[in-house]
């Protein structure tokens, strides 16, 4: 089945990202602000080399966090699917925008049973969906299942990304038939919302556009969903306040700094059983006192390139 009824839903069939990155050779600082500083740096000093060159024993110790990820998925029940890695043209025809095979939550998302092609806003990402396709054609062509591409952004002019429209799977949260989609002017924009808010009328879904701090990447670093009635939110974060579907859910309020340290970014296996870094233990014990397991992985490196636990997984089977 391909079917995602909400963030929290028992996870049943995932994707899980491979660790690929390649420098963009002239980086746009401005576009660098969710980064820690030790990341933007690192952007800087090694413009237009590959991440596992550049530091190959990072990179064992990258791929070894998304392993002992899949292993703890696989130990919950859950199905765990692989995308292909980056080919060598694919590298080469990024020129020098860089490439991207790392965060598999931002080129596609799925809500209920539509499979969306997102449209990236950066240019290292903006071919990250090619390693994606073997499993859309695998998987998602038999089922009974919606699939589309959003629009093709347009090409901007220089030092420009153009308007878009942009929408990336990591400002999507689903919630039932409510949507909530971020936008910060680093991602998703108020063009990529609009169609997709077109695209799903038909289909019963409302969407709501949240706007978010101009340092937060996407709004699943600044909200993410427990269980039903309980989040992690940075309500700094949110410009307009917490939305009012969830003004009656408990917070586990966190800072704007421990936001872009990606503290949001958890991820529920169901309603039970929750995982999240290590170092957020103290918001660990927060969640394990509402009766909830949670699982610890350290993803130290995973969340230095500005993404965590959502943003590596992409849910095709999400139904309880």
């Amino acid at each position: 089945m391909i079917y995602v009824e909400s963030e929290f839903a028992r996870l049943r069939t995932v994707v899980l990202t491979q660790s690929e990155f390649g420098f963009p050779k002239k980086p746009r600082l401005g576009d660098l602000r969710f980064l820690q500083d030790d990341a933007t740096y690192e952007s800087l000093l090694h413009a237009g080399k590959d991440f596992r060159e550049v530091y190959p024993e990072l990179q064992l110790l990258w791929e070894a966090e998304r392993l002992i990820l899949k292993e703890t998925l696989e130990q919950h029940d859950v199905r765990v699917l692989t995308p292909r890695k980056l080919t060598k043209n694919e590298k080469k025809c990024a020129r020098d925008d860089g490439y991207a095979n790392f965060f598999v939550r931002d080129p596609f998302f799925t809500i209920g049973n539509c499979v969306i092609e997102a449209s990236l806003r950066f240019l290292h990402r903006r071919n990250e969906i090619l390693p994606m396709r073997d499993i859309i054609y695998q998987e998602i062509y038999p089922k009974d299942c919606v699939y589309i591409s959003a629009p093709r952004p347009e090409i901007g002019e220089k030092n420009d990304y153009g308007i878009g429209p942009f929408i990336e799977g990591g400002d999507v949260l689903v919630l039932g038939k409510h949507i909530l989609v971020g936008s910060s002017g680093l991602a998703t924009n108020y063009r990529g919302a609009t169609w997709l808010g077109k695209f799903l009328q038909k289909y019963g879904y409302t969407i709501e556009l949240v706007r978010l701090h101009p340092d937060i990447l996407h709004l699943d670093c600044a909200l993410g969903f427990v269980r039903n009635g309980l989040m992690v939110v940075c309500k700094e974060a949110l410009l307009d306040g917490v939305p009012n579907v969830l003004k009656t859910w408990m917070p586990i309020e966190i800072s704007l700094n421990e936001a872009s340290a990606l503290a949001t970014n958890g991820l529920p296996i169901s309603e039970s059983v929750y995982i999240t870094d290590p170092v957020f233990e103290y918001i660990g014990k927060q969640i394990e006192a509402e009766g909830i397991k949670v699982e610890y992985i350290d993803f130290a490196i995973s969340r230095s390139f500005g993404g965590s636990f959502r943003c590596s997984t992409q849910p095709l089977w999400r139904k309880d």
